[in-house]
Formats: C-alpha cells, structure tokens, sequence
C-alpha cells in the first residue's frame, strides 16, 4: 500500500533576492527620473489619454510576441500543450520584472515541467536552444539596423558568441534527446516565428515615438529595441532597469535624438512592457490549469464512475481492523463487541497495534482478535495502511476499520458494508453528523465540521464527516488505496479513492466521545501535518487527475 510517487515541494524565491532587487531598483529608478525629459512624458501621457487605441496596439503586439515565441516552442517540444507554453513564457517574464539578476529565466522550465508534464531535459535543452536563438536574432537585427555602427559593437559580438555558444550547447542536446522523437529541432518555421516576435516587440517602441512626437523609422525602432534587449545581458536590477534604458537611450542618440527625449521614448516603452509583464505573469500563474502552484481542488470533469460491482459469493469474509496505540483499556471490550457474521460472511477482526507499551497487543489477542504488530509506533496513517494491505490477504468480500477507543460502534459494521455488499459503493464512511451523536466537545465539533466543509469544497462533493474514523472499501478501493501520510489518513484517502473513480457513499452512524485514554489528535498539530499532505496527493504526478 506504500506509495512510490514522487512529490512535489513548494520553492519559495529566497528572501536575498527580494533584498537584492530593492537595493539596485531604487537608486536606478532615481537616476533615470532625474534624468529624464518630463515634458516628453507629459507629451506622451497625453496622447495615451487622447487615443488609447494605440496603447492597445502596442499590448498586443507585445503579446503577439510571446504568441509566437510560444508556438516556436511547441514546434520544439511537440508535446507540450500551447497554454503551458505562453504561461511558462509568461511566468518566466514577469519573474524577471520582480526578480534582479534575470532569475525568472528558470521559471519557464520549471513551468512546464510543473503544469506541462515536460521532463526537465527536454524543457531544458528547448530552452536553452530557443534563447540562443533570441540573442542571435535580436543581433543580427541590430546589426542590419545599424547597431554595429556605433561603440555597442563589443555587446553585439559577446551576443553572437554567447548566442552561437548556447545553440551548439543547445543542438548538441536537442540531437542527442531527438534521436528518442521526443523532441524536435528548430526549423525555419520556429526560426521565422523567432525573427518576427522581435519584429512586434519594436513596435512598442514605435508607438511611443510617435507619441513622442519623435520621427522614428520602424527600422529605427527595430534598432532601439535590439541595444535595450542586448544591453540587458549585464541587467542586475528587476526588469533589467537602468541597463534597457542605458542601451535603448545610446541607440535613439547614435539615431540622431535628443538623449533626454530618448530616455523617456525607452522609459515609457519598458513601463509598458513592464505592465504587460506583470499583469499577464500574474495571470499565468494560475491559467492554464494546473496552475503554477498547483491543484487545490479535485478536476470535476475527468473522475470516471467505477461500474456496479456484482454481489460476492457468501464464503468470502468481511475483514474488521483496529489501529490501536495504547488502547489496554478499551480494545478487548471493543473486539467483544464485534459481531461474527454479518449479511451471512463471517466477520475477521485484525488489531494492528501501532508500537504499543501497555499491554494492547495482548488483550486483543486474548479477546479473539488476530494482532498485526509494529514494533515502533509510526501513526495512523501508517496503521491503516498496514491494516488494508493485511485485510487483501484474506480474500475479503469487504474490508472495514473504526478505532479501537469505543467511540465508533463495531455492531453498526453492517450497515457499513451494505452497499459495498449490494454492489453499490467502492468506499463507504460513516457518517456521525448524519447519526446520532452522544456526546462530543464544542470545540471538536467545530473543528469536524470546519475539515468538512473544506474537505467538501477541495473534492467538490458534498460530504457531512471529513474525519470519521469508520470506513468500509471495496476489495479494489482497498488495494488501490494510497495513505501517503503516516500521521493521519482521512483527507488524503479520500480525495485519493475520488480521484480514482471510486463510488463515494456515506451512511448515518452513532457516535459517542472516548471515555478512556487520549486523542492523539491536537489541532496545531494536525493542521501542520495534514494540510500539506492534502496539498502533495493533489498535485502527485501520475494521478488519475493530472493533465
């Protein structure tokens, strides 16, 4: 019953690179402020004001880019689906307008191999090509546009080399990785899609020089854009400010423009840019499903119900386990209470005593129970899934378990393996809520009902008992039921069983509070433990509902 699936762990950006991007974006900011021409701000906010229409043509010329940026992408890597392609793309671009030092480059790879089922040696070597072939498209297109005429020709050389150094890297890779048919190499037509992306993001360029009142070529914009992306590759602040404006301020003088001028032509060109970027970033994060930090609800559309299962021959048992932890008060009384048959199948009763140290183990055996025992205790979770592995071997018609503290009734295991009986349910719970309740405190009905109703909204079910601890299987639920927490079971096991197309169904029970002992379960506690495992069997690759 022991899960193999790997797991996923959240990144968190770390807490020098938030420090790094404030220190170097500040003064930069200032520096470019005070430098820049404020009536050829004002003169372009005006236009904006006046016909906004063409900011809409410079977003979506910009967002044309990425467009076809992203189709390069997936002509690379054939099974990666268009939207997780702009959203790694996309995520990748607004990480570097929050992020100094270019650190939102990795994001595209661990994007689409999060969200897009991409190993990461594909998303890697795609990646590495098709940035290669960024730098030496933006290059070449500098130095068609006139860039090489000016000091800037040691940055369109390092471009070049940089560039031809990460294509052959890159090749050598998408070669070797090509020879599985998993991936492909870029052809013209990604090559192409490459050339033109750049050719859409100088349009921004040329939309704020018109608004400028700037007479700017559209060669000339291509020009401008070429050294603002070139200079970027020493960018050290988010969104490489202070170096885009560096590079794009020495092409619009070395084009004949008044620097001051110049600077706010690029300023508002990045700004635009830079909205752009953090907006449809933001946006990507969590579109295309499964968004970047993962599931948090269970996908409607693709649980399959399980068919109607035929009614068991009679000479199969129904299997009863109890995990018991240093339940010496009350597992005999408990295991005594355990009809012998039940709809005309004998009834077993396992214990599994979870490393107890007061004599439980004993007991139950004495009282007529079979006892699975662990040396160490391991938790809950671990008990129940020892226990459902231990119950397969016996062939069962069902298989049920309820703790062995006395609060759950072993005479109600009947109506507890009906429907499992009848054919009609692969994974029953008892429900308390939907029962009768003797006695619970205040603060732990509240709690129940709070799990519940969260339990209910991530599985998109309506479900009255998140935590009860009596539940039946089927003999499939049970052996394909995966317990990836050793703490607890309940959450995670259901959503587990749903996700897998098991029939749930939930019948009334009754309940009364634990007389003897101590609840393992503590609040703090419990929260820390099981949300997170709530969050890894959501987001487990390989489930039934991962795309």
């Amino acid at each position: 019953m022991t899960s193999d699936r790997a797991r996923h762990r959240s990144k968190r950006v770390p807490s020098w690179a938030v420090v790094v991007a404030f220190l170097l974006t500040v003064p930069v900011l200032w520096l470019v402020f005070a430098a820049v021409d404020t009536e050829s701000l004002l003169l372009v906010w005006t236009e904006i004001k006046a016909r906004p229409m063409g900011l809409l043509v410079a977003l979506a010329s910009f967002g044309g880019a990425f467009l076809l940026r992203s189709f390069a992408w997936v002509r690379v890597l054939p099974d990666l689906s268009m939207g997780q392609s702009w959203a790694g793309l996309q995520v990748a671009l607004g990480g570097n307008h929050v992020l100094p030092l270019r650190l939102g480059e990795p994001l595209r790879i661990v994007s689409v191999v999060r969200r897009g089922g991409i190993d990461w040696q594909r998303a890697t070597a795609s990646t590495v090509t098709l940035r290669a072939a960024d730098l030496v498209a933006i290059a070449a297109i500098g130095v068609v546009a006139g860039i090489g005429a000016f000091s800037a020709w040691w940055a369109v050389s390092g471009v070049i080399v940089l560039g031809g150094a990460f294509v052959a890297v890159g090749f050598v890779w998408l070669r070797r990785l090509g020879r599985t048919r998993r991936v492909r190499l870029p052809g013209p037509t990604a090559l192409g899609a490459t050339v033109v992306a750049w050719a859409l993001e100088a349009v921004v360029v040329y939309q704020v020089a018109g608004w400028a009142g700037v007479e700017l070529a559209f060669a000339g914009a291509m020009l401008v854009t070429a050294a603002a992306v070139v200079a970027q590759i020493a960018a050290f602040a988010p969104g490489g400010v202070g170096t885009y404006e560096a590079g794009g301020v020495a092409a619009m003088v070395f084009l004949g423009v008044d620097p001051a001028v110049g600077l706010a032509v690029v300023l508002v060109a990045h700004a635009i840019k830079t909205v752009y970027s953090l907006v449809l970033g933001g946006v990507a994060l969590f579109i295309p499903r499964p968004g970047m930090f993962g599931r948090f609800r269970l996908e409607r559309t693709e649980r399959q119900l399980s068919p109607r299962l035929g009614v068991a021959p009679g000479d199969r048992p129904v299997v009863l386990f109890m995990p018991a932890f240093n339940e010496s008060a009350t597992v005999a009384a408990v295991v005594d209470r355990v009809p012998d048959s039940v709809a005309g199948h004998r009834v077993v009763c396992l214990v599994v005593d979870d490393g107890s140290t007061d004599g439980t183990a004993e007991l139950a055996r004495r009282a007529g129970a079979i006892v699975i025992e662990q040396e160490q205790n391991r938790g809950l979770g671990a008990a129940v899934r020892s226990g459902l592995a231990e119950a397969l071997a016996f062939d069962p018609v069902a298989i049920a378990f309820c703790d062995a503290d006395g609060e759950y009734a072993p005479e109600e295991l009947g109506n507890l393996v009906q429907p499992i009986l009848d054919g009609d349910g692969d994974y029953v719970v008892g429900s308390r809520f939907s029962g009768d309740i003797e006695r619970m405190l205040p603060h732990r009905r509240l709690g129940n009902l709070a799990l519940t109703w969260l339990l209910s909204w991530v599985s998109r079910r309506r479900i009255t008992d998140g935590q009860s601890g009596y539940r039946a299987f089927s003999p499939r639920a049970a052996a394909s039921a995966e317990v990836i927490h050793d703490f607890n079971y309940a959450q995670v096991l259901t959503l587990d069983l749903l996700a897998k197309g098991m029939r749930y169904i939930e019948v009334p029970i009754s309940y009364r509070f634990r007389t003897a002992g101590e609840s393992f379960v503590k609040l703090g506690r419990y929260l820390r433990a099981v949300v997170p495992a709530v969050y890894r069997e959501l987001n487990a690759p390989g489930t039934p509902f991962e795309t």
